[in-house]
């Protein structure tokens, strides 16, 4: 199950990579309606998702193909995801799978530290996709302890030497 989640989020993450511009219209209306309390309490979010909009739309008006870098992103996610059914079929065999969506997790943390920064990126902002990292590390570090026990269980017992033969 642990495993199907994983997969579903990565597909679900991908999916919405395709449709940024939509999304961000969508949220930016989400957040500055009269009833939201967003722009009250969170200012700070409300104008940065103002922002990305903003930067969007222009990109999509007048630069359309560097959106296409985004379409790369939702294929990449839909790859990835792919590549976790290797060890819903097979887990012992497949458990490189799991470490390396591990290794990609942790990943995620030096990447916005570093990039987020780089390309304007709010701290507060590259929290929340560090977050995608550490939550996302959980579900795959649990299939792979529940590997682990299994390929112990499945493992062969050592063959024993033969006995000497009496002579």
């Amino acid at each position: 199950m642990w495993l199907i989640v994983f997969i579903v989020c990565l597909v679900l993450s991908g999916l919405t990579a395709f449709s940024l511009v939509h999304e961000l219209r969508w949220a930016e209306d989400l957040l500055t309606s009269r009833a939201s309390p967003f722009p009250e309490h969170l200012p700070a979010l409300t104008e940065w998702i103002t922002r990305v909009r903003t930067g969007l739309d222009e990109a999509d008006a007048d630069y359309p193909f560097v959106l296409y870098g985004t379409d790369w992103l939702a294929f990449a996610h839909l790859v990835i995801a792919v590549a976790f059914y290797g060890p819903y079929r097979d887990p012992v065999r497949n458990v490189w799978v799991i470490e390396f969506g591990m290794i990609a997790c942790a990943g995620i943390i030096p990447l916005a530290l570093i990039c987020g920064p780089i390309r304007g990126i709010p701290l507060w902002w590259s929290v929340i996709d560090m977050s995608f990292g550490v939550f996302g590390v959980i579900p795959l570090f649990v299939v792979r302890r529940m590997i682990k026990r299994l390929e112990a269980m499945t493992v062969p017992p050592a063959v024993a030497p033969p006995a000497p033969s009496p002579a």
